[in-house]
């Protein structure tokens, strides 16, 4: 079921929001900490860990991003996006104090208290990190309340990473596994990481399936691959959550464009469990 917004005067009309930050990522890949405008939306905002938003360049359209921040957090939120089209690219080009609108939030959200007392893998490739990171800070913020921590994140190159600084932070941490992959033909001079696909180095370190659970995001055919590995190591279905994050579009389903084979992505995602999306092939 949709968790929207009880503060939205109208589902179609943004509220103003001040980019506090923008932080290139990559070559082509931004975050921004946004704080809304109206001083009590900006204290009372909360959200799900795997809920979106739509933000908008003012005069070019809106894009759907996922809230990458911890939902505990009051002030500000954080979004992450790749320069990709007209929308995305009318928002690279904005700066600190540019204004946005934002809609949302937007969709299901990963099952938190199900995870409580549970080892946790945390598998994304390239932009999908930014959709699993809420809920990755909600753990951390309580890290007592659960099991191990994995962290598997693959990109094509080490330019091509995200969240940096966080993955140094991660590294230094006792109590998270970290474990960074690029594609064999991305290693570049000073890598210190795996060198392998997600999938390959994903069996290499071979993660139990006792009392785990996925919490996973990544281009199509990454989890396509990933889903198979995990079954060889033992894990079932119900065990796998996804956030399809990249399928979203309008976020209330009413242009049709995130439509999946009979599921409506906007309406009943992103968060699904591997065992929902398998009746999606070959539509996925």
């Amino acid at each position: 079921m949709n968790i929207q917004h009880s503060k939205l005067r109208n589902l179609y009309i943004p509220h103003l929001a001040t980019i506090k930050t923008a932080v290139q990522e990559t070559l082509d890949t931004w975050t921004f900490e946004l704080a809304f405008q109206d001083p009590a939306l900006r204290e009372s905002f909360t959200f799900q860990p795997g809920q979106f938003g739509l933000i908008s360049a003012f005069g070019l359209g809106e894009s759907t991003l996922t809230l990458a921040s911890a939902s505990a957090r009051r002030g500000s939120l954080d979004v992450t996006f790749r320069k990709i089209g007209r929308v995305t690219g009318g928002l690279a080009s904005l700066n600190q104090g540019d204004t946005v609108g934002f809609r949302g939030p937007y969709g299901n959200r990963f099952p938190m208290e199900r995870f409580k007392g549970k080892n946790l893998l945390f598998i994304a490739g390239g932009i999908g990190l930014p959709a699993v990171t809420s809920v990755l800070y909600d753990c951390l913020e309580a890290r007592a309340d659960y099991g191990d921590i994995t962290i598997l994140y693959g990109a094509r190159s080490s330019k091509d990473l995200v969240y940096k600084r966080q993955i140094a932070e991660w590294e230094q941490r006792p109590d998270v596994n970290m474990v960074k992959t690029v594609d064999p033909w991305g290693v570049t001079e000073g890598w210190d990481g795996m060198v392998g696909l997600v999938p390959v180095v994903l069996e290499q370190i071979n993660p139990s399936p006792e009392n785990t659970y996925v919490i996973m995001c990544g281009p199509p055919v990454m989890i396509k691959f990933v889903l198979q590995s995990l079954e060889k190591l033992g894990f079932g279905p119900e065990q796998i959550y996804l956030t399809l994050e990249n399928k979203m579009k309008c976020g209330l389903g009413k242009c049709g464009r995130c439509n999946v084979g009979d599921l409506y992505i906007c309406k009943e995602g992103p968060v699904y469990t591997a065992a929902q999306t398998r009746k999606m092939y070959p539509d996925f």
